[in-house]
Order: C-alpha cells, then sequence, then structure tokens
C-alpha cells in the first residue's frame, strides 16, 4: 500500500495557516519538487496555496521553476485581484474558485504530467482498476470536458469534475490534486500519476478487471480508520 493511504482522507477546514514569508518558501519548494517528480517541465503547471480567510498565493505566470524565487509568487484576493507585483498564472481562475469553494482545501496543484495527461487527451475517467483510486475521494478520477485555459469555463467544469473528490484530469490539458496543504496536495498529486502510469500499462496487457462500487465503498469506509486515520 501506498505511504499516502497514511494521509488524512477527511479533513476539517483549516484554522490557522503558517505566515506568508514561509508560505512563500514552501511554494516555492513545491514547484521545484514537481519538476523534480517530473510531473511538470519548464514553465507548465502551477500551485497555489491558502494564506488566510481573505488572501492566497500562486506561482507566477511563464516563470521557468529554475528562474522561480519565493518573493516571485503572487499574493492575490479572494475577488481574483493580485494584491502584490506579478502577474499570476494563466489558470488562477481555477485555483481561486477551488479555494473559494472548498474550504477543506489548503493547497491546490496543477500538472502536464505524462501520463495523467495522456488519459485526460483521451477525455478518459480513471476507474476503480486498484483499490488506490479511493486517495482520490471516490471509485474513479473523472476527466472533465475540454475548456479553453485560463478561462471560467474552465474553472467551473474542474469544479464539477472535483465533486467529493481530491483529484481530476482536465480535458485534452493535464491533472489538479487539491489537500489540506501543499504537502498533500503535492504527495496526491505523485499518487495520482502513478495510478495513471499503472493503469495505462494493464491496458497494454489487456483490460484491467474493475472494482466494484461495493468493493470500492468498503476502501473507502476502511480508510477512514487505516494506520494513523481518524
Amino acid at each position: 500500500m501506498s505511504a499516502f493511504a497514511n494521509a488524512p482522507i477527511d479533513v476539517p477546514p483549516i484554522a490557522s495557516s503558517p505566515p506568508e514569508p514561509l508560505l512563500r518558501s514552501e511554494l516555492l519548494n513545491t514547484a521545484q519538487q514537481l519538476d523534480a517528480h517530473g510531473l511538470n517541465r519548464g514553465t507548465s503547471g502551477n500551485v497555489s496555496v491558502r494564506i488566510s480567510p481573505t488572501q492566497w498565493l500562486i506561482t507566477p505566470s511563464g516563470v521557468p521553476v529554475d528562474k522561480l524565487s519565493a518573493d516571485a509568487m503572487v499574493l492575490m484576493d479572494f475577488e481574483g485581484k493580485p494584491v502584490s507585483e506579478g502577474k499570476p498564472s494563466s489558470e488562477w481562475r481555477f485555483h481561486h474558485g477551488i479555494l473559494e469553494a472548498r474550504s477543506e482545501v489548503g493547497a491546490v496543484v496543477h500538472t502536464h504530467s505524462r501520463f495523467a495527461t495522456a488519459f485526460s487527451c483521451l477525455q478518459k475517467d480513471i476507474p476503480a482498476f486498484h483499490y488506490m483510486i479511493a486517495v482520490a475521494g471516490g471509485d474513479s478520477i473523472r476527466c472533465s470536458p475540454y475548456a479553453l485555459f485560463g478561462s471560467q469555463a474552465l474553472s467551473e467544469l474542474a469544479l464539477l469534475a472535483l465533486k467529493d473528490r481530491k483529484a481530476c484530469l482536465l480535458g485534452n490539458h493535464g491533472m489538479i490534486a487539491v489537500g489540506k496543504d501543499l504537502a498533500t496536495a503535492l504527495a496526491l498529486a505523485v499518487e495520482v500519476e502513478n495510478l495513471c502510469a499503472q493503469y495505462w500499462t494493464a491496458l497494454q496487457i489487456g483490460q484491467p478487471h474493475i472494482l466494484s462500487s461495493h468493493q470500492m465503498a468498503d476502501v473507502l469506509e476502511k480508510f477512514q480508520t487505516y494506520g494513523q486515520l481518524r
């Protein structure tokens, strides 16, 4: 079983967050980790983190990871306006939409990782071929229809695909993973990409056996108390 299964499945709303300078550094580190894991390359993908009920940080637009700095992260308000210097990622709308709609979410990770993006280009949900699909919160990882990057339509489709979920694919685009904090969202993004790679591998051999809704309900229930889960 993946170590991610020991991470909380249901988390309460965030009571407080680390100070802004620390979150800027953590945001930079997360972007660097995504590159190190091969989940993003160049200027692809973006990351955000909630600071307070009124503000959040996001990676800037069009800056390669090796050129990023903590100071370059863009501070935003919940009206979707920058309140610091810099241009926010072109995908700021779905980050804003998710953080605004989901009080339990403290961080959002978006990647153009190889296997997740390949399935997104097929506009294909990832079914319960493996019980660890439950880490994303249900019995599948949904894929949204296509919408133009950076658009409000994409934000709305992402929210629908994430209903009762912690991860989704974006049609002909990539993947989103959310979590209570940056470390949790990053771990989920890594896990989802790994699951997509496993599913792709299984499809090269034949049609994987898909677990039933009842079997996945048992998994989701067990995840509530497995290991350190409470």
